[in-house]
């Protein structure tokens, strides 16, 4: 049985829960895997901390909560330091560049992307999420980029399509442009090194 736990996290705003969902939904509807998410977030609607856990296993999820994540996508500061410790030895961190300054442990996985000035670039800031999102997809490799794509196409707001596939084409491409052809792996390792 294969089993990965997610967190996602950032501050409320930036499109967490909304991640996770497609996550979620490429996961379970386009990958044919099973899926679930837990959210949680502070009682404002905008900037205080947020986060997303996710179950993803080729067979029923029985058990919903995490416990110590594979994968921790980080898109703020705070939610970096509230939750770090809880990531797995070997698990793979994803980080926003700009936002976030880890404390990376020796020989731990790491792929950093500045997805909030991707965004910007692209003329619409608030697609950060969906650019992180495509970063996300290329060093996981969960499921398929076509997948993914598919589920971003169907969960964002009608008429938003195109800018949200730009988005995750272009934090796809950072990956490859960054980490690909099994750079990633030796960027990493050498990132940890140099902490």
């Amino acid at each position: 049985m294969s089993r990965t736990e997610i967190r996602i996290t950032g501050y409320g705003g930036q499109g967490v829960v909304l991640s996770g969902y497609i996550i979620g939904r490429a996961c379970a509807i386009d990958a044919g895997k099973h899926a679930t998410m837990i959210q949680s977030f502070g009682p404002e609607a905008r900037g205080s901390a947020c986060s997303a856990t996710l179950s993803v296993s080729d067979t029923e999820v029985l058990y919903p909560y995490i416990g110590r994540p594979d994968i921790f996508v980080v898109m703020s500061s705070e939610g970096y330091n509230t939750f770090r410790d809880e990531l797995k030895d070997k698990g793979t961190l994803v980080y926003e560049t700009d936002l976030v300054k880890p404390n990376l442990k020796k020989g731990q996985p790491s792929f950093g992307v500045p997805s909030t000035r991707i965004a910007e670039e692209l003329g619409r800031p608030i697609v950060q999420n969906i650019v992180m999102l495509g970063f996300f997809a290329a060093v996981s490799k969960i499921v398929s980029q076509d997948e993914m794509r598919e589920a971003v196409k169907e969960s964002v707001p009608p008429g938003t399509e195109d800018l949200n596939l730009k988005a995750f084409d272009a934090g796809w491409a950072h990956y490859e442009e960054t980490y690909g052809d099994n750079k990633g792996k030796k960027a990493a390792v050498a990132a940890d090194s140099s902490a």
